[in-house]
C-alpha cells in the first residue's frame, strides 16, 4: 500500500473520529476494552471442592446436615485487609436435581486468592427469621458483594423457596455476621423470577467500592435477560421501565453465539476508563448456537456500558472468554459444562475470577497487569 494510500486512511480515520460523535455514535476501540486474558490456576483448581466433613445444626430442621457435602460453587468475592474473601454457595445432600437440595453460603479465606481455608458452618442460611418462607426449603444461592465507601459489605442473593426465585440483599461488617433486608424490589413489584445482581463499583486499590452514577447505584440483573435498576442505598432497588411500563432489556441472546440461549449478570460491574465494565454469563442453544461449544453449556463474555448512559451498550465480546474445557468444568451436576463467574477482585497487582465449575466445584482464573 502506497504512503498516499495510508495518508487517505488517517484522513478518513480522523474525519470519522470527529463526524461520528456529533451523529450520536461511540467509537470503541477493538477489544481493548476487555479485561484479560485469564488464565487458569490449573495447578489448583478445582480450588473449592465440596466436603462431607462440614456439619451444621439446622435451625428449621432442627437436626446436625452435611451442608456442603453434595457441590460448592457460584462464589462472590471481596478483599478485606489483604486477604481474599470467598462467599460460596453450598449444597447438601438431601434432595435429588439442579435446584432440589438446600443452598447455604459458606465463607473461605485465602492470603494468595488461591488456596482457601473454610469455616465449618455457613454463614448465611434459611433460618427462623421473616425470610424464611422466601428461603426455604431451596435455600440462599450465588452471592455477588460490594463494599460501601464506609466499609459495609452489601451482598446480593438469591432466595429460592422451591416457588419462585427472587433476588435478595443483606449487609455485613465483618463478612461473618450479615443481615438480611429482604426482596431487593419489594414494593416496586411483585416477587416475579428474579436473580443475579451485579452492583456497578470502582476499584480503589484493592476495594470495590459501589459508586453512584448521576446521584443513583446502578445494578444490571436478570437471567435470560438482563435488566437495569437504580438505588438511593443499595438496599431498596427500582427497575427501569420504558414508556409502555415494561422492564428494560439491557442485554438478549444472539443466534449463533455462546450467548444463544440466555445470557445472565456476573460479578460486579467495574468502572474503567473506558465506560462500564460488565463481564456476563452466556448459555448456548441447542439448536442456532455456537457449533463449537457444547449445547446448554455456560460460558463468559464481556460488554461496555456508557458511564453518562449506563443503559446504553458500546460494545459487546463476539467470542466467549473463558469456556468449559476441563473436567472439573464439564463432570459435575451441570454435565453439559459450565464456567459461571460470579467473583472478581483486583489483587496482588492482578484480576482474579472466581466461578462455578459445573454446578460442583469452584475455579480461579488470573489476569496479570
Amino acid at each position: 500500500m502506497s504512503r498516499r494510500s495510508d495518508k487517505h486512511i488517517l484522513w478518513y480515520a480522523t474525519l470519522f473520529s470527529i463526524i461520528f460523535p456529533l451523529l450520536g455514535f461511540t467509537i470503541v476501540q477493538s477489544s481493548q476494552w476487555q479485561l484479560g486474558p485469564f488464565e487458569r490456576a490449573h495447578e489448583a483448581n478445582p480450588i473449592v471442592m465440596p466436603s462431607p466433613y462440614s456439619i451444621f445444626h439446622c435451625p428449621i430442621q432442627d437436626k446436625d446436615i452435611r451442608w456442603e457435602a453434595e457441590h460448592t460453587f457460584n462464589p462472590g468475592a471481596v478483599v478485606r485487609h489483604g486477604k481474599v474473601y470467598l462467599v460460596y454457595r453450598a449444597e447438601d445432600d438431601y434432595g435429588t436435581g439442579i435446584g432440589q437440595h438446600t443452598s447455604r453460603l459458606g465463607l473461605a479465606v485465602s492470603i494468595d486468592g488461591i488456596h482457601f481455608q473454610r469455616k465449618k458452618v455457613p454463614i448465611v442460611f434459611p433460618d427462623e427469621d421473616d425470610q424464611k418462607p422466601h428461603e426455604f426449603p431451596g435455600g440462599c444461592e450465588d452471592p455477588r458483594i460490594v463494599e460501601t465507601e464506609e466499609g459495609t459489605y452489601v451482598m446480593t442473593y438469591t432466595q429460592w423457596n422451591h416457588k419462585v426465585p427472587v433476588l435478595g440483599v443483606a449487609t455485613s461488617d465483618d463478612l461473618l455476621h450479615w443481615k438480611k433486608h429482604g426482596y431487593v424490589f419489594e414494593g416496586k413489584c411483585k416477587r416475579n423470577w428474579s436473580k443475579s445482581g451485579s452492583i456497578v463499583c470502582r476499584c480503589e486499590g484493592d476495594r470495590l467500592i459501589a459508586t453512584k452514577i448521576r446521584d443513583k447505584y446502578w445494578m444490571y440483573w436478570g437471567e435470560g435477560v438482563i435488566h437495569v435498576a437504580v438505588s438511593d442505598d443499595l438496599i431498596s432497588w427500582e427497575p427501569l421501565r420504558n414508556n409502555d411500563g415494561e422492564l428494560v432489556v439491557l442485554l438478549e441472546p444472539r443466534e449463533g453465539k455462546f450467548d444463544s440461549s440466555l445470557v445472565e449478570a456476573g460479578p460486579p460491574a467495574i468502572l474503567t476508563k473506558d465506560g462500564i465494565l460488565l463481564l456476563y454469563n452466556g448459555k448456548n442453544a441447542v439448536k442456532n448456537g455456537d457449533p463449537t461449544i457444547h449445547a446448554r453449556a455456560y460460558s463468559a463474555g464481556q460488554i461496555l456500558l456508557d458511564i453518562d448512559d449506563p443503559a446504553k451498550i458500546l460494545a459487546r465480546s463476539e467470542e466467549c472468554f473463558l469456556t468449559p474445557e476441563k473436567p472439573y468444568e464439564m463432570w459435575g451436576q451441570y454435565e453439559e459444562g459450565t464456567v459461571f463467574i460470579q467473583g472478581l477482585v483486583h489483587f496482588k497487582d492482578s484480576w482474579f475470577l472466581y466461578y462455578g465449575a459445573a454446578d460442583s466445584a469452584i475455579g480461579v482464573a488470573i489476569s496479570k497487569e
